[in-house]
């Protein structure tokens, strides 16, 4: 059985080689350029080899290891595959247990590529210090985090972060009915109402980028106004009693499989499935203007669950692996990503920060 994940990296490689095929005739990878006077590495065009008309193209070999965000897995496969279509000996493993769990394995040098749904954390940031390993991060693609519940619930159209809080934040731990937590978020400002419907809640696990975003967004600032926090002052997280899972598929599962669902996953898992699903709008004001999760209000930052998708690259490794290197300067080709792209629902990186990307792995 072909599931959706399955289809969609399928549709991104088709896509992905395409762009492949306008790198040149051979389809092979421009060999990285150095310039001259800072020894910083140029990633080359998609339209044109770097060093215009006429310049060698080289075969990529070698092999490279990717793993973190099943967000970003996607995408990353994608590239992967479409470079490897073009160079037989380039061989890949990207793998999407999560963003934290590809941290853990980044920051311990067992990887050259780690792909996040989130900003790497400080924590994260000091493991990787303290064991010596320097990296880029560069912002891929941009997405959001959609909260859904099913299209049979339609007393609930909103939700803003207070709501949100009260259903799904710490102190709503035991409630098994939306109408649970409308004192709550009462108190916390909001007027919404809230169904005297079973509150049946599935989201990602804590392995997941998207379970850190929504909480430090979401839920952990509020409870810091709360005084729900832990021994070091950080505000707690979402309540541990709810479905979690890994897999995307999972979640919406889980969505389609109660009337009166309620949880959130990455927006492009949202609308793959939107014939199973109810997005709901978002505001992050209690009582404020709800925005609807789409490429536009993502892209301009005004839907409030906006977030970046990144990959961060080990310089080590880069240096010591010319696939690895190859590999990004595919990934950050002008039009390589845009190509990919088209296929799913995943947002595009304005000009600007596109370029900020590759002048950020240029200057490495």
């Amino acid at each position: 059985m072909i599931n959706a994940r399955t289809k969609r990296i399928g549709g991104l490689a088709v896509a992905a080689m395409l762009v492949v095929a306008a790198c040149g005739g051979s389809g092979a990878t421009t060999a990285p350029t150095t310039a001259p006077s800072t020894g910083a590495t140029v990633a080359p065009s998609a339209e044109a080899p770097s060093t215009g008309g006429g310049a060698s193209m080289t075969p990529v070999t070698g092999s490279i290891n990717v793993s973190g965000s099943s967000t970003v897995e996607p995408i990353s496969t994608a590239v992967a595959e479409a470079l490897k279509a073009a160079n037989p000996d380039f061989n890949f493993t990207v793998e999407g247990p999560g963003t934290g769990d590809g941290f853990k394995r980044f920051c311990n040098g067992e990887i050259d590529i780690a792909d996040a749904s989130r900003v790497i954390k400080q924590a994260e940031a000091d493991a990787c210090k303290a064991a010596g390993i320097e990296y880029v991060e560069m912002r891929v693609a941009n997405d959001g985090i959609t909260v859904m519940t099913s299209p049979a619930n339609t007393a609930v159209t909103c939700l803003s972060f207070p709501d949100l809080y009260a259903l799904i934040g710490p102190e709503s731990q035991g409630f098994t009915k939306w109408s649970d937590g409308q004192a709550l978020a009462k108190a916390l400002g909001s007027n919404t109402t809230f169904p005297d419907a079973d509150l049946v809640i599935t989201g990602p696990g804590e392995e997941s980028g998207t379970f850190d975003f929504f909480n430090q967004t979401v839920i952990q600032p509020i409870s810091v106004k709360q005084g729900k926090v832990d021994s070091d002052g950080a505000g707690l997280p979402v309540r541990p009693d709810y479905t979690s899972s890994a897999n995307d598929n999972v979640i919406i599962e889980g969505i389609t499989g109660s009337d009166s669902s309620l949880g959130w996953v990455g927006f492009a898992f949202a609308e793959e499935n939107k014939d199973k699903v109810a997005e709901l709008g978002v505001a992050k004001d209690a009582n404020g203007t709800c925005v609807a999760p789409s490429a536009d209000t993502i892209t301009d930052n005004s839907y409030p669950l906006s977030r970046p998708l990144l990959i961060y690259v080990n310089k080590a490794k880069a240096a010591a692996n010319p696939a690895v290197v190859a590999y990004v300067d595919y990934y950050l080709a002008d039009g390589t990503i845009s190509k990919v792209l088209e296929t799913v629902p995943y947002v595009n990186l304005p000009a600007d920060q596109l370029a900020a990307s590759q002048a950020a792995w240029a200057g490495r």
